[in-house]
């Protein structure tokens, strides 16, 4: 079945977060794509109301089953049912990460720039943040490991949040990179979280390593949180997964689980879970396809209309980092511009103090859609105003 991408569905007036405006907004801002889901998990979803009983729902063995499939077939991540817990998000699964490994008062580390709720979550759980800035070089960023284990030592860090493929720079680190943080965490006894909810997001001429496909021997400290969510475009379903590979550590990530009775999901994600692993593959892989059209139509455009902004080109996803400081020297005037001109993208400085003056750029929408989005920010970016 050839799916159709280039299909304009109208999200306004819908409750639509990304779509929340009253006039004529293009929005290329939160990673939400602008895709109708994939129709296996539609079905799915419409055969379980036609059933007409929307009752207490709990994971089948067949869910289990898929995702045990998926993450084996494409990963080569061999887990079983008890390496398997459920969660309403993976940001929940980071601040609940916060009461597995730390206690209130302990530093925390995370790269910058990173996914804002990487920061917000530590803070807001009465850890300390600490940063590691990333290194750009040859269009990409780098893991400063030098860096990473000077502020191990220096503020005695007890988890490390790694954003594997990384949000919102794209990277997917490579195994020799995660052996190497691997092999630091070891050394200092730190625990390490692994967000990779984009790992079936990882594009062509890349290969996506689970962290725990190499942490033989350190399973007692390593949680990897992933979702089908941002993969089949179901966010506004909530659900998500945790992976641990050792029972004392599943143990007592389920005991915190439950002192809040966050270990459920609701009869509708566990039913688009399912049939999203069990028969999405081909949706994913046709969009994947027209996401890379999006993502080499966006780079040249950059480069034939705005050439001074710098491009990260995405490993992973379809979020673009945008280095916009040719064109402005101050964050909110470049947002505000380019707002004034009916675009929406993220402001990077939300990211860490590496986002200042980037954007971040969303090209998972049809493509008619995308250049008039990217027309508005020619105009904006180009406008003596700014």
């Amino acid at each position: 079945m050839l799916y159709n991408f280039d299909e304009v569905i109208d999200r306004r007036d819908t409750g639509s977060l990304k779509w929340h405006y009253s006039d004529d907004t293009i929005p290329l801002w939160v990673a939400d794509m602008d895709f109708k889901a994939a129709p296996p998990i539609l079905n799915a979803i419409e055969q379980a109301v036609q059933h007409g009983i929307l009752g207490y729902t709990k994971p089948t063995a067949a869910l289990y089953d898929a995702i045990i499939d998926w993450h084996g077939s494409r990963y080569e991540l061999a887990l079983k049912q008890a390496n398997i817990l459920f969660s309403p998000g993976v940001v929940p699964s980071l601040a609940l990460m916060m009461n597995v490994f730390t206690e209130v008062g302990d530093a925390v580390l995370v790269n910058d720039p990173i996914y804002a709720p990487f920061m917000s979550k530590v803070e807001q759980n009465g850890r300390t943040l600490i940063t590691s800035l990333l290194q750009e070089s040859e269009g990409k960023y780098h893991l400063n490991l030098a860096d990473i284990e000077a502020k191990i030592i220096e503020h005695d860090i007890k988890l490390y949040l790694l954003c594997n493929p990384h949000n919102p720079g794209g990277r997917v680190w490579t195994a020799d990179e995660l052996k190497a943080v691997l092999s630091i965490c070891k050394k200092h006894d730190v625990a390490i979280v692994s967000d990779e909810i984009h790992q079936d997001l990882t594009l062509r001429g890349h290969t996506f390593t689970p962290f725990l496909t190499l942490a033989t021997g350190y399973e007692h400290n390593v949680v990897s949180l992933t979702s089908m969510t941002k993969t089949f475009n179901i966010a506004g379903i909530k659900g998500s997964m945790i992976f641990a590979k050792d029972d004392a550590l599943i143990q007592k990530i389920s005991q915190q689980q439950q002192l809040n009775d966050e270990y459920e999901l609701n009869l509708f994600a566990y039913t688009a879970m399912r049939h999203a692993y069990e028969q999405g593959n081909e949706w994913l892989a046709q969009a994947l396809t027209y996401i890379e059209a999006n993502i080499d139509l966006t780079i040249q455009f950059f480069a034939e209309h705005l050439p001074k902004v710098k491009v990260m080109r995405p490993e992973a996803s379809y979020l673009i980092w945008l280095d916009c400081s040719a064109y402005s020297q101050d964050d909110q005037v470049l947002y505000d511009s380019l707002r004034a001109a009916k675009v929406e993208l993220n402001a990077g400085i939300k990211y860490g103090a590496e986002g200042h003056l980037k954007m971040r750029l969303n090209v998972a929408c049809p493509k008619a859609l995308l250049i008039e989005g990217l027309n508005r920010m020619q105009t904006a970016l180009n406008s003596d105003g700014i």
